[in-house]
């Protein structure tokens, strides 16, 4: 996947979740307790990944299960670390147990917005998620700011972040779903917003929440797109 820009989907976070979603993903960014999910929608996660060859990825967050991990939540670099590794070693034992491993690492919601601008919480993702797994991973962040720094740090690799279903500020942070125009619904314009990210050479993965209303259809039309330009490049 380093040569061309891939799909990455949030997901594990919602009953029922459509089967397909694991389809279209390049990538599966599994909610492990920290915002939600538990041992059965993790297992049943891990379970789509293998059976559509989607690549595992812990998606952990403040502890904030109320919030759903949106809040900016007060905690210690320390604690915060230790929670990020908690949340990630529960994934890993679970897909240890079905013969897979986490080969990416995404923080959720608020945790995501604030490692990008603080260094403390930047660092305290980067340590919790190598404490908690027990091989090398990918970080996926914003493409500037101080998570890609830690992972540098950490010799980590890093994955720079576009979003087809969500619009973005020009400093990078994404537009608060509760302000207008905040989602994009519409999958032909979420997929020529992935082709314009990608065109710019500044991303090296398109995210679709699972969350989003019509996500199969989006993440399916994204899917494509990218699939189209890499393709095209061959």
């Amino acid at each position: 996947m380093a040569l061309r820009v891939w799909l990455n989907v949030d997901l594990g976070e919602l009953p029922d979740e459509p089967e397909e979603l694991y389809a279209c993903a390049n990538v599966a960014n599994i909610a492990c307790g920290g915002h939600a999910g538990d041992e059965s929608s993790m297992r049943r996660a891990v379970e789509l990944c293998a059976r559509h060859g989607a690549a595992v990825g812990a998606h952990p967050s403040y502890p904030d299960r109320e919030g759903f991990g949106r809040r900016r939540t007060a905690i210690a670099p320390d604690d915060l670390r230790r929670s990020v590794g908690e949340q990630c070693a529960r994934l890993a034992a679970i897909a240890r147990a079905a013969g897979a491993s986490i080969a990416f690492v995404k923080p959720h919601g608020a945790l995501y917005h604030t490692a990008r601008s603080d260094e403390a919480t930047a660092k305290a993702i980067v340590l919790g998620a190598q404490d908690g797994l027990d091989a090398r991973v990918t970080i996926v962040g914003p493409a500037l700011g101080e998570l890609a720094k830690a992972a540098a740090r950490a010799t980590l690799a890093f994955a720079r972040e576009g979003f087809a279903d969500r619009t973005m500020r020009e400093d990078g942070t994404l537009v608060p779903r509760n302000e207008p125009g905040a989602l994009v619904l519409d999958p032909a314009v979420a997929a020529e917003r992935a082709v314009h990210l990608a065109a710019t050479g500044s991303f090296d993965t398109i995210c679709v929440h699972g969350d989003t209303p019509g996500a199969v259809a989006i993440a399916r039309a994204v899917r494509a797109a990218l699939d189209s330009i890499a393709g095209a490049k061959r």
